[in-house]
């Protein structure tokens, strides 16, 4: 709803078509699955209040939400939130990975022989599955989660994960709907794949100056593929972590 009072979309017990709407001085991209979630999404600056409604005819499946602040906003915005006890996590920028440039249209050539895959130069990783070790890093972790991979970005001595978090059994502040979890080395351990969805527990790591707040996935740390067995396993672990 407006300032005006006016619905944007699904007012007046109407369904709005999924779609991108004007609305406080923004685009507002609404989509809406199959499934109960809906999502909006906006770039902004708004310029104007919005205000949301959410009308129930079943459990409440939850709300979540992030926003940003211009930067000459956010210093005094996390003095109060601390003064206030809130669990704050600064956010990462997100930069367009860069592409490489595309090569001219050659004449194609048929090669007489298809040359082997090139070995992989990462050693496999030891076994880390049991109880004890799946214990060990629930309750030593700051987060515990669900995620899908999205993309892999391998650098100079690190290995950086950007993953959609789809449901959290624990966390110590606030986590986004789209993280980056960092893992060392180019070769790290546990090695995710892409597109598949995991259970992970990691660390939370902030440099001495304060600049960089990272998830950091240990080396031969909890991320087993998940499973409804999974799922029901780190339940029970949870149990068992000291008060």
């Amino acid at each position: 709803i407006g300032v005006d009072g006016r619905h944007v979309l699904n007012g007046n017990w109407a369904v709005s078509p999924p779609g991108t709407y004007e609305a406080a001085g923004t685009r507002v991209v609404y989509t809406r699955a199959a499934g109960p979630e809906e999502t909006l999404r906006a770039a902004g600056p708004t310029s104007q209040d919005l205000l949301l409604q959410v009308l129930l005819q079943e459990p409440n499946p939850g709300i979540e939400f992030e926003f940003w602040l211009p930067r000459e906003r956010y210093g005094p915005f996390q003095a109060q939130a601390q003064a206030l006890g809130w669990s704050l996590r600064q956010p990462q920028p997100r930069e367009v990975e860069p592409q490489p440039a595309e090569a001219p249209a050659a004449p194609a050539a048929v090669s007489p022989r298809t040359p082997p895959p090139a070995p992989d130069p990462c050693s496999p990783c030891p076994d880390t599955r049991g109880r004890a070790h799946r214990l060990l890093h629930y309750c030593g972790g700051d987060f515990v989660f669900r995620a899908r991979v999205l993309s892999r970005l391998q650098q100079a001595q690190e290995t950086r994960y950007e993953v959609r978090v789809q449901l959290i059994y624990k966390n110590r502040s606030p986590l986004r709907a789209l993280e980056y979890v960092w893992a060392l080395g180019r070769c790290p351990c546990p090695r995710l794949d892409l597109h598949r969805e995991y259970l992970l527990a990691v660390q939370r790591l902030i440099s001495p100056d304060g600049t960089q707040d990272r998830l950091l996935l240990p080396h031969t740390g909890y991320a087993r593929a998940w499973s409804p067995a999974e799922d029901s396993r780190v339940r029970l672990a949870a149990r068992h972590c000291p008060a």
